[in-house]
Parts: structure tokens; sequence; C-alpha cells
């Protein structure tokens, strides 16, 4: 029986990818290995978005050096943002010569033929392309059957000045509403409960070719599938999010009220830098509107700290803008240069020492808030979905509120559950109760 094996860096949008993957590699007659050592063919799915994930990258890359060394029958395949650039290419074919295929984010359709090609000749495959559309009707093998998945538009149009996403998976393309909406309904025949709508900025969705209907009517028919429970959706961009959006958001139980947010700086001459085309006024105004639309909204965001040029005076405008936000999570980076964007080998470089400590304060200001909110729960009764037993004790089980808190607690129950849990205790990070 052959075996696979996948390991995914990167976003959801990575993740979803290593489920076609997975699908096309089940198609052939692979099974899922327990382990990286007893596959006969093994994929590493690459990020680039930031240099530390090229450095976990290129660090399990070497691990795999002793494992072709056992078994030189093993098939590895590279492939993801990482492969879109071709410096990295070039690394790895000069450094790294016992990886045999390397694919980009454009052509994973192609992997079975590159495959097949490789064990029958036992020759290198490379195969990048710059640009295409997305496949449609690619086998997938989910991770979870109560959860999923589904990719609406792929590629970015933006070009912040930080970020090598155009450059990785292109100009922004949607997908049609009736292949989307095909994909949501077998979803909810299986028994899917939860479903993510993915792409880079999932707000001008419709707005580039592809799509013919806005996001906004997208998500309307989506909720109206009979048996997904809930509907969330990510990534939306600030200077897109509109008010059909909001309303859409309002009328349907099953959109959650939870909104991924990326404010990235509070400073309006940083966030102009960025090439992000909104203020930190413009910003908080959002933020003021959704909380006022959508009852007990959460609102999750992304921030950078140290961008090329940000002083403490603009690093206090962050955090100042933290306090009015009130985020309910955040995702927080030190700025990360990327060869090939804008602010690469800008000059005006900021001091690490600065970048740490002001990492250090962002973080605590955020734990904090984050606490706060969290506490907000305590003594509430919420709709929770089981994802399984908890990772921090197997007598509990865990799952997430609408809101995407994630919630450990007592009880009993199978994932794709829907359950009322009392909650009894806040920490930063989750919350714990009971199960009524």
């Amino acid at each position: 029986m052959l075996q696979y094996f996948i390991e995914t860096f990167g976003c959801q949008m990575n993740e979803n990818d290593s489920e076609k993957i997975a699908g096309m590699l089940e198609a052939m007659g692979y099974k899922k290995a327990g382990k990286p050592s007893e596959a006969d063919v093994a994929v590493l799915n690459t990020c680039s978005v930031r240099e530390n994930a090229d450095d976990r990258f290129f660090g399990h890359l070497g691990i795999y050096k002793a494992l072709k060394n056992e078994n030189p029958n093993m098939a590895l395949a590279v492939c993801g943002c990482m492969m879109q650039q071709g410096h990295i290419v070039d690394q790895i074919k000069s450094t790294y010569p016992y990886v045999d295929i390397i694919f980009g984010t454009h052509n994973i359709s192609a992997f079975p033929e590159l495959l097949e090609s490789h064990m029958q000749n036992r020759d290198k495959q490379l195969e990048i392309l710059s640009d295409g559309p997305i496949a449609e009707g690619l086998p997938m093998a989910r991770e979870f059957s109560h959860k999923a998945y589904v990719t609406i538009m792929n590629g970015c149009d933006n070009y912040c000045s930080y970020c090598i996403v155009p450059m990785a998976r292109g100009r922004e393309k949607s997908r049609p509403s009736s292949l989307i909406l095909e994909e949501i309904e077998g979803l909810a025949r299986q028994g899917t409960k939860e479903i993510m709508l993915l792409g880079q900025n999932v707000n001008s969705y419709g707005i580039k070719p592809g799509g013919e209907i806005s996001f906004a009517a997208l998500l309307s028919k989506a909720a109206q599938v009979p048996g997904i429970e809930r509907i969330r959706f990510m990534t939306s961009h600030p200077k897109d999010f509109s008010d059909d959006i909001l309303d859409v958001m309002s009328s349907y139980g099953n959109i959650c009220k939870s909104v991924h947010l990326p404010m990235q700086s509070g400073s309006t001459s940083i966030l102009k830098a960025m090439n992000r085309q909104y203020t930190q006024e413009s910003y908080l105004g959002l933020v003021k509107k959704i909380r006022s639309r959508l009852k007990r909204a959460s609102i999750s965001t992304d921030i950078i700290v140290g961008f090329p040029g940000e002083t403490e005076e603009d690093f206090e405008h962050t955090l100042n803008c933290i306090k009015e936000a009130a985020f309910e999570s955040a995702f927080t980076f030190q700025y990360s240069p990327r060869r090939g964007t804008r602010s690469f080998g800008m000059l005006n470089t900021v001091p690490h020492k600065a970048i740490n400590d002001r990492f250090a304060r962002l973080t605590d200001m955020l734990h904090r808030i984050m606490l706060e909110k969290a506490e907000g729960f305590v003594g509430s009764t919420e709709k929770v979905l089981i994802e399984g037993a908890s990772s921090k004790d197997s007598s509990l089980l865990t799952g997430r509120t609408d809101s995407n808190k994630l919630v450990n607690f007592t009880g009993s129950g199978a994932a794709g559950e829907m359950v009322s849990v009392n909650i009894t205790k806040a920490q930063t990070f989750y919350l714990v109760g009971n199960m009524v």
C-alpha cells in the first residue's frame, strides 16, 4: 500500500490546497501515512509571507535528507507560495538536490502528472506558472468532517508594500458562484456544519474576473443552503468592507458575527507607506460601525511592528487604536522584509531592540484586553460546535463559539454536534465551562 505525508506551512488557503493535493493522491491510490518516514510520497506546502516561514521550511527540508537516505525511492515534492520566487527555486535546486518535484500555486492540478512522470523515469520535475486559472473539480481529502474550507477567490490586487502574496498567488480571480454553492451544498449533504469562505480579499469577490455577483450576494446565498449552521469568512480588507455585507450578516443567524479585519498599523502615515489605502480614522470608524450593527460582534486583526520608518509616535498611535478597537484577538508580527516587495531594501529600518521592545508592549496590552473580553463570557451560556477532545486535557471536550472563542468543557458528544455550554472561567486564549 503506497502512502503519502503532507506538511503544510502558512494560512488557511495553504491548508485548503493541501486538502486538494491529498485528494489527488488518494484518487491515485495512496493512503495517508502517520509520519514522514512511512511515506512513499512526501509533500511540503510552503508559505512565504514572513522570513520565519522560510526558515521553518528549510529546517524541515533538511530533515528529509536523512529520510531520503533511508528510503531513496521516496518522492519528495515541494510546492506553495515560496516556489513562486525564482531565487528560492534556485536555492533548492543547488542546495537540496534530493528534492524530486517542484511546482507552484497555479498548477496544483498538474501534480499527479508530475508525480507519475517522476515515478516512471526517476527524473526531476519542475513546473512553475506565473499565473493561471483556479482549477475546478479537484478531489478533496478534507481534514475534518464537521467543518470545511471553501475557496471563493484567489490572488490579490492590493500590492501592500510589505506583502509577497500578489507575487505568490497572482492577480485576483473569483470562482463562479454556481460552483461555490454547488460545493457548499455537497458539503451540507455530507454532514458538514460549518464552512469558512476563503480568499486573500473576500470583499472584492465578484469585482474581478470569474464572479458574477457581489460578495454580499454570495454570502446571502450560502447562508440559505440547508444544513449549514455556521458560516465564517476571511480575510476582509478594511477598504472594501461595505454596508451590504453588514446587512447580510445581520439578516442571517448562521453567519457568524466575527470579522477578521487586519489593521496592520494605527498610524496613518505608516498605513500610507504600507499602501493600505485607508486611514486610522476610517479604520476605527469601520470598527464602530461593525460593533453597532452586529450584536456581540467579535473583531480580530493583524498588526505589524517595526515597519520601516515607524517612529515611537507611530507606534503609540497603534497602541491607542488597540485600546479603542478593543480587539477580541490579534495576530502580531515583527516586520519581515520580503524580496520583490516595495518595502524590501528600505533604508529607514527600525532597530531590532526597538522592535522587540514595542512588540513586547503590544502583546502585553493585547493580552490584557483579550482577557478582559473573555471574562465578559463568564456566567453566559454559549452555543459551541464540538471539535473533539481538548489538547490540554483529554477528559474535556473542545469547540468554538459563534465569536470563534475556543472553549474547553466537560460533557459528552461527538465532533460536529452543537451544544450549549455554561462558561465558568476565562483565560486569555480560551474559555472553560460545563455542557448544559
